[in-house]
């Protein structure tokens, strides 16, 4: 009779632009919430599945890129809200494809329901999903998803 390893799930969660201001930027549009309640509930999530969490936060691209960089040996995964550079950051789009990590890209309010500037991500098409819409909830459904298909060992496509 053998053992096996049970290896961790280890995740990476990004914030980007003027996402340290949540609970006091534009409470209509994004709750009054802040990102250390978000953060709080991600971790909390994780620690009872026994999932490695780790949370960052930048207003600036090129700290974003160094840290996605810096993740690609120590993450099987990264949950990713790009804020404003979602929608203008090639730089964003390039680190992550060159770390080849799997990444879903998360969004308080539907992009998709906003300015037409804000329809289109330079992410989408390269990550594993999208979850935006659903306020805070989006972080949890999305990193729920996340860790389930690199649970399942699956791309997330079957």
């Amino acid at each position: 009779m053998g053992c096996s390893i049970i290896k961790a799930v280890k995740i990476l969660v990004l914030h980007g632009p003027n996402l340290n201001l949540l609970g006091t930027r534009e409470p209509g549009l994004y709750g009054h919430g802040t990102l250390a309640e978000i953060d709080a509930q991600l971790v909390a999530w994780a620690e009872e599945r026994g999932i490695g969490l780790s949370c960052a936060q930048s207003n600036h691209e090129g700290a974003l890129v160094d840290t996605i960089q810096a993740a690609s040996q120590r993450v099987d995964g990264i949950l990713i809200n790009a804020g404003a550079y979602t929608h203008t950051s090639i730089a964003l789009r390039d680190a992550l494809l060159a770390t080849a990590l799997p990444f879903v890209e998360v969004h308080l309010s539907n992009i998709h329901a906003r300015e037409p500037f804000r329809h289109r991500s330079l992410l989408a098409d390269q990550a594993m999903g999208v979850v935006c819409g659903f306020g805070a909830l989006s972080y949890q459904l999305a990193l729920e998803g996340l860790v389930t298909v690199l649970e399942q060992g699956s791309d997330g496509n079957n």
